[in-house]
């Protein structure tokens, strides 16, 4: 991936957009679904989207259309963009008239004067970009098009849709998107561009479970923890992650941060990841492809590559396939070489969604081009931060056991911030009594470790030894827990932590690899020389 460029001449301006004042009705009867009629799983998708967010039945629009991922020019144009926009028009959806003239692509020339589409919603089936057309590239004279890596009219279907209601938008290169970092648009900039955002994911029920775990998440509130992992090949990715690490620990949420080069090890602790930003691998990998590991209703989570959404069909390949084939709610990438500047900025994202913008529009508000590479895939009527903490806090009883305790977590943090220190201890108190979960005695334990008070840390984690079993996304957490208790005095505790964690089928070879000599030594110091001599003769065995 290239990163610099000026991007000077683009006209931005900062801040949040206005239009997130909408009520959520109004919005969702303002949303156009667009559908594979040569598809049914696209057809039942666009079906389930309208019925689950009341959106009208008479919304869905439904094309012949080819069935590959990319496509040409010809087709997108033929099978989409002129079908779609002659309805549009047609319906009123778009301020338009008509012209007896078309541009070099086939595109119908249409004197437009804005829309009224909250969101185009691109359901599965759709194709996802269009490959490079050379006898469609025209030579001009631009300064932009001097520049080789724009030298190209290859695109994300979905960027080129956000132009519908402009008059002969360019295929070559991209388009500046006036709705980037803009507090206030107007309603003529607000007329220009549609958002797009795209269901999708490697199966139908993945990108069914994209609109079920926006709804659990409203509902809930957003649950569990933030990890960011910085250390990419280029500073301007990193401050970027640098603010939404900043960012994360103002909303309050417990944290993990990763600066080195590697992306995260398989090993690293990713229990109830609600929001997850990092860069750079090809293919999804470390933690995310553990068996079993799943995201949190309503996780947030992107990974900055070039080609991280060349496909969605795939469980493995690329990342935002494979972050929704693992139950992530919301993400964002690219279909071709983007440049880093032109990608969606983490960092606004966040910032938009924590102000209370939904997924629609807190994307468009990151992204600076249209035209271009990226894509947005997730309900666009999602707003992860609809649900506040303190209707968290007051509902506990009411919130999904497993992950309640990121609530306590949460709002610990909330009162450190506010300087409230001895509150936010006496909460983990409470909480650990009341809600008692891994995460929370692992926290409450580190507190009471930092003051001296070891025996009352050990006390915070004894319940961990009553488990009879781990989850994937809690194997190191559990690990962290053996490691404290084992350091605060209690090793023979310790040792049940680590007889459950190896009795567990799925854990994989690499795991027992590295821990296992860390808990044979916890056996000999709880004086367990039985234990001890099984883990140290296991490896053998296996092999």
């Amino acid at each position: 991936m290239s990163f610099f460029f000026n991007l000077s001449w683009v006209a931005l301006a900062a801040g949040l957009s206005a239009a997130a004042t909408l009520r959520a009705d109004d919005a969702a009867s303002r949303v156009v679904i667009v559908a594979n009629s040569d598809d049914p799983d696209s057809l039942r998708l666009a079906r389930y989207y309208a019925e689950k967010r009341a959106v009208p039945a008479e919304n869905i629009f439904a094309f012949k259309m080819p069935l590959a991922e990319t496509i040409t020019w010809p087709e997108f144009v033929a099978s989409i963009w002129r079908p779609l926009q002659d309805e549009l028009v047609r319906r009123r959806w778009i301020d338009a008239i008509g012209m007896d003239l078309a541009d070099a692509v086939g595109r119908k020339t249409y004197v437009t004067q804005g829309h009224r589409i909250s969101y185009l919603v691109v359901c599965r089936g759709v194709p996802l970009r269009i490959g490079h057309d050379s006898a469609l590239y025209q030579e001009r004279a631009l300064p932009l098009l001097q520049r080789p890596e724009f030298r190209t009219n290859q695109a994300a279907v979905d960027s080129e849709l956000a132009l519908l209601a402009e008059v002969r938008p360019p295929i070559d290169a991209f388009v500046a998107n006036p709705l980037y970092r803009n507090d206030h648009p107007s309603t003529m900039e607000l007329g220009q561009i549609v958002r797009v955002s795209r269901l999708d994911g490697p199966t139908y029920d993945d990108a069914r479970e994209l609109v079920d775990h926006a709804l659990a998440a409203e509902r809930a509130g957003l649950l569990g923890r933030g990890y960011v992992d910085l250390g990419g090949i280029h500073p301007d990715g990193d401050r970027w992650l640098e603010s939404v690490v900043r960012q994360l620990a103002a909303l309050g949420f417990d944290l993990d941060v990763d600066r080195d080069p590697a992306t995260l090890p398989v090993t690293a602790r990713i229990d109830a990841p609600a929001l997850y930003f990092g860069w750079y691998a090809n293919d999804l990998n470390g933690p995310f492809a553990l068996p079993g590991f799943r995201f949190p209703p309503g996780a947030i989570a992107l990974h900055i590559h070039s080609f991280s959404a060349r496909t969605l069909r795939s469980p493995t390949e690329g990342w935002c396939g494979p972050l929704v084939a693992r139950g992530a709610t919301a993400t964002v990438g690219n279909v071709f070489e983007p440049y880093l500047q032109l990608t969606h900025d983490p960092s606004l994202l966040i910032r938009a969604l924590a102000q209370g913008m939904t997924f629609g529009e807190a994307a468009a508000y990151a992204i600076p081009a249209f035209s271009w590479q990226g894509v947005a895939i997730g309900d666009p009527l999602y707003r992860p931060f609809a649900v506040s903490v303190g209707r968290q806090m007051s509902g506990l009883g009411e919130l999904p056991p497993s992950l309640s305790g990121y609530a306590i977590l949460r709002q610990a943090h909330l009162l450190d911030n506010d300087g409230k220190s001895d509150e936010a201890l006496a909460l983990l108190r409470r909480g650990v009594r009341e809600h008692g979960s891994l995460a929370l005695s692992l926290a409450l334990a580190s507190r009471l470790e930092a003051s001296g008070d070891r025996a009352g840390a050990v006390q915070a984690m004894t319940f961990a030894d009553l488990a009879s079993g781990f989850s994937p996304d809690n194997w190191t957490l559990a690990r962290q827990v053996a490691q404290r208790l084992a350091a605060d005095g209690a090793p023979g505790k310790a040792v049940m932590v680590y007889q459950r964690l190896f009795a567990d089928a799925a854990l994989p070879s690499d795991f027992r690899g590295l821990w296992r000599e860390e808990a044979r030594q916890t056996a000999l110091a709880a004086h367990d020389g039985a234990q001890a001599a099984e883990w140290e003769k296991e490896p053998a065995e296996k092999k």
